[in-house]
């Protein structure tokens, strides 16, 4: 991916001008795109990710214009006591105005082979993470009246896939929690909405063994025949983080390419 895939229209470049913006995660294949985007469109992005080589690459990306508003804390997000520390240290400087939940980890094999501490460690990076930021940016936003909470969930949801019990489990809990926050944020004009992407072509992937016979599964199943990209989720996240969705909360945006539809 490049410079030239976050492309939006000149009118919302400037958006996000002065808002703040907590992104888990975000040093991976789909985070890329949506951090560029938004720092083009004016926020300061603060990314919380444990890896060094990706938060690096991501850095380079960064136009040398933009970089004063990109800060990086590397931090592992089952050590809620670092975590938590770090983010201390971020809400001090002022409130977060945008939270994306998206940090994941995806372990693959049979159920019966998951040892409990495997299920635990998957809940920790995956929905305890998530907890712990909203935790932090919850004060900020109520005192504002105003913020953004956006959930990445999955299309593994649906039942469509094996092998991944723990991470399934994850996001089902990420989704309950976007509705229980809906519900109980929305008196202080804060949405809480997630995100469920189809199969994009990033480093989960390469859990499979066959690529080739994969992407054309992929293909078959969706409507839209082409592969997303980092534009398609950037699209969609600063859709939900903007003005124009303040009407819409506790809701699940599938991006697809029209693979499940409700």
């Amino acid at each position: 991916m490049n410079r030239s895939e976050i492309a939006f229209l000149p009118e919302t470049r400037t958006e996000f001008t002065g808002r703040r913006v907590l992104y888990t995660g975000a040093a991976g294949g789909l985070g890329h795109g949506t951090t560029l985007a938004l720092l083009e469109a004016g926020a300061e992005v603060i990314v919380v990710d444990r890896d060094e080589a990706k938060s690096e690459r991501l850095r380079q990306m960064v136009r040398p214009d933009l970089s004063s508003r990109l800060h990086l804390m590397q931090v592992d997000l089952t050590d809620a006591e670092a975590l938590g520390a770090a983010l201390a240290g971020a809400t001090d400087r002022g409130a977060i105005d945008v939270l994306i939940n998206n940090a994941a980890i995806y372990p693959s094999k049979p159920f019966e082979e998951f040892a409990i501490d495997e299920h635990r460690t998957v809940q920790a990076v995956n929905v305890d993470g998530a907890l712990i930021c909203a935790k932090a940016v919850l004060p900020g936003m109520r005192a504002q009246r105003r913020g953004r909470i956006i959930n990445i969930t999955s299309i593994t949801l649906s039942g469509g896939w094996e092998n991944l019990a723990p991470y399934v489990q994850s996001k089902g809990a990420l989704l309950g929690l976007t509705r229980a926050w809906a519900r109980e944020f929305g008196k202080w004009g804060i949405t809480v909405n997630a995100i469920s992407p189809g199969a994009f072509p990033t480093d989960a992937e390469k859990i499979h063994p066959d690529p080739d016979g994969y992407n054309r599964y992929v293909l078959e199943h969706q409507s839209i025949k082409r592969r997303g990209t980092a534009h398609d989720i950037a699209a969609a996240i600063m859709f939900l983080a903007s003005d124009n969705s303040s009407f819409i909360s506790g809701q699940t945006l599938a991006v697809d390419g029209g693979w499940i539809m409700h």
